[in-house]
Order: structure tokens, then sequence, then C-alpha cells
């Protein structure tokens, strides 16, 4: 397998097939439109894909809700590169930023499906979280940074 590359989209264009690509994934199967994936935290998040040879493969959000937390979303990666610790290192990546920006949690809203692949990095469940638009059980999960 040739080597995952992650940085932060740099021009219009990998903006766009991040964009894609996360719609893809997580929005088109649920009948989300492309435009469902923007909210007020878009232009202040830190944006994290995941490439081989130059093809988005993985991709993650991170923005700051407080100055002392931080909240990740958007999380993705390709079905056929699934179970090969990829998302882990999105996970990490921006567990990174955070830890540079010197939040002290990190929150997200996992789909339930996804509860024990982020428990696995040490995030713990809060509670039940109620405002999602896509119609997806999800959770409320938290980790201490």
């Amino acid at each position: 397998m040739n080597k995952i590359h992650f940085r932060s989209p740099n021009n219009k264009e990998e903006f766009e097939n991040y964009d894609l690509f996360r719609w893809k994934i997580l929005r088109q199967p649920i009948g989300k439109s492309v435009e469902s994936l923007k909210d007020e935290y878009e232009n202040a998040s830190f944006h994290l894909i995941g490439l081989i040879d130059k093809k988005i493969i993985a991709c993650g959000r991170i923005h700051l809700n407080t100055s002392a937390e931080a909240q990740i979303r958007y999380m993705a990666v390709e079905s056929n590169h699934r179970g090969k610790g990829i998302g882990k290192q999105v996970v990490k990546e921006l567990e990174n930023y955070a830890k540079m920006k010197k939040v002290d949690s990190i929150i997200l809203n996992a789909r339930d499906h996804a509860i024990k692949f982020y428990e696995k990095s040490g995030y713990e469940v809060v509670g039940i979280y109620e405002g999602s638009d896509t119609g997806i059980p999800h959770s409320r999960m938290t980790k201490k940074i």
C-alpha cells in the first residue's frame, strides 16, 4: 500500500474535492445535499485530508467551540481503506491540532455504529446527541487531552 499523506486542502480544487468526498461518504447515502455539509464553523475549522497518490481517501474536521473545547466533525474513510488504522490516524492528527491550540477536551457526536471506533481512541459516551439533521442516532462523546 502506498503511504498516506495527511494535510489540509491547499487550493480551491482540493477543497472542492474534499467537500465532494465528505458528501459522498457521509451525506449522499442518506439523501442529503452537498450544501448540507456546511455549518457556521466551516471557515474557522481545521480541515484534514488523507491522500494516496493525490487521491483523497480520508478526511476530518475540527473547530474550537470555546478556548477550552474543540469538536471533531465529518470523519470519513473511503470504504475500501477502512479497518487499516487510517481513521485512527485522522483522529490523532485532529487531536494534535487541538493540543496545539491548548484546549482541554474534545467532543464529537458519533453515529452509533462508530462508538466503538472512538472508544478505542479514548473517547467516552456522555449522552445522546439529538441535534443531528441526518435522522441517524448519535451519541455525544468526549475526551480530555
